[in-house]
């Protein structure tokens, strides 16, 4: 109740203050006004356009692709299949580098930021055949053969986190993609919980190994003990019970993609208006607070987007691992269940030595949401890992999609390491 007071009170006062321009506001214009002359250069059509008609609108090439996953689970991809400016020869066999967003995020997280600086558009610019996942129940991948997401009588479409995303997804979309682009390998780029999805996949589906010639975890995050995220902290004590209660009143959905926060972020959030800073400390609040790195400007578009939906379990999932501190598969809640789901009382854990692709760990000091003591845990456990810090000692959880500085400061490195696989100078 404290929280909610100090809030409003916040509001008040931020209300009675005068409106003031985002301190990016200028670079983002100046950015904007390059690329006026063929393209508009309006942030609230890029909140509402959705990720295939964003990159038309970029005039990038863009292709939609649906795969079916092996329990029933409809998921779409987004590909750029080459550049714009550069490397642009349309059907030239390229290498092939796939990109899955975030919790309560989706493939729009990698082109939202605009050309030169998604990091879509600049891994198309630079040569390759880019491919953007969508986790099952986001915006783009809420569709089964059978199950019905919207239901309130019953709620299984939603009974799966993100275990099932790197167990059932990610092994259906490798073998799509390489399928498709005539590959054997790909190179895998996931931020936050699509970095924990990978090493799901990468462990309990070792077998995929050798089709992954490099892994790049952009916020890594497995182990969690250390994990200082208020919505997580919040969630831990209940995570066993959270699901259950959710289903009793018909949720298996958290947060799902709706009209109001792209209503509220276009009104709210944009340039010019008093509650601007609220959006922001909400945005620090969510993500991690790096002033220096955030582009308030661009908030009407990245709430056009965010949130994009999960179930309540891959937030419980998470929960579990804070309170016991072990990296392991979901906990039922009772020994019966566990044991009829995994063989023993207790879920087992994720055995990260089978993990034998190169994984390359890009971390920051000041990650609330994979904290450098967590990192440093998941470092030991891994075969093969090689570590980066960002050379910025504030930046933030959130800073690794959206933040000002990503491309100097994260980006160039992977698409460097990705080079020297591909021998590329």
């Amino acid at each position: 109740m404290l929280r909610v007071e100090l809030l409003v009170a916040l509001c008040i006062c931020v209300s009675l203050a005068a409106a003031r321009r985002s301190p990016q506001a200028d670079s983002t214009e100046k950015w904007m006004k390059s690329i006026k002359s063929r393209y508009s250069d309006n942030v609230f059509e890029d909140a509402l356009l959705d990720v295939p008609d964003l990159i038309r609108k970029y005039r990038y090439p863009v292709e939609v692709h649906s795969v079916t996953t092996q329990d029933g689970y409809i998921l779409e991809l987004h590909r750029i299949p080459h550049g714009r400016d550069a490397n642009n020869v349309p059907n030239q066999k390229k290498p092939v580098v796939y990109l899955l967003h975030g919790m309560l995020t989706s493939s729009a997280d990698y082109v939202l930021m605009g050309p030169g600086r998604g990091l879509a558009y600049i891994l198309a610019e630079e040569g390759f055949d880019v491919w953007m996942g969508n986790a099952r129940g986001n915006y783009y991948s809420r569709r089964h053969v059978s199950l019905n997401p919207d239901s309130k009588l019953n709620t299984a479409y939603w009974k799966f986190s993100w275990d099932q995303i790197g167990n059932m997804d990610l092994p259906a979309v490798v073998d799509y993609v390489l399928a498709v682009s005539g590959q054997k390998g790909l190179h895998y780029v996931g931020h936050s919980q699509g970095t924990t999805s990978f090493f799901v996949f990468g462990s309990m589906r070792p077998e995929y190994n050798d089709k992954i010639i490099s892994m790049h975890a952009l916020a890594p995050v497995a182990y969690m003990a250390h994990n200082e995220s208020p919505l997580l902290q919040f969630v831990s004590p209940h995570a066993t019970r959270i699901e259950s209660l959710a289903s009793l009143i018909g949720i298996g959905e958290f947060m799902p993609s709706n009209d109001f926060t792209t209503s509220f972020g276009s009104k709210y959030c944009r340039d010019g208006s008093a509650f601007q800073p609220v959006c922001s400390s909400l945005f620090f609040y969510m993500g991690g607070r790096n002033e220096e790195q955030h582009n308030a400007t661009m908030l009407p578009v990245v709430m056009g987007h965010t949130p994009a939906g999960i179930s309540v379990r891959q937030l419980a999932h998470y929960g579990q691992g804070i309170a016991d501190g072990y990296f392991r598969r979901y906990d039922f809640g009772n020994r019966l269940s566990n044991f009829r789901e995994y063989g023993s009382f207790t879920p087992p854990p994720y055995d990260l030595s089978k993990i034998t692709a190169p994984v390359y760990l890009h971390y920051s000091e000041n990650d609330h949401l994979a904290h450098v003591n967590d990192v440093e845990r998941l470092y030991k456990e891994l075969s093969t890992p090689i570590k980066y810090r960002v050379p910025m000692p504030s930046f933030a959880h959130i800073d690794f999609t959206y933040g000002i500085n990503a491309k100097e400061l994260v980006y160039d490195s992977v698409i460097n390491i990705i080079k020297g696989y591909e021998g590329i100078v």
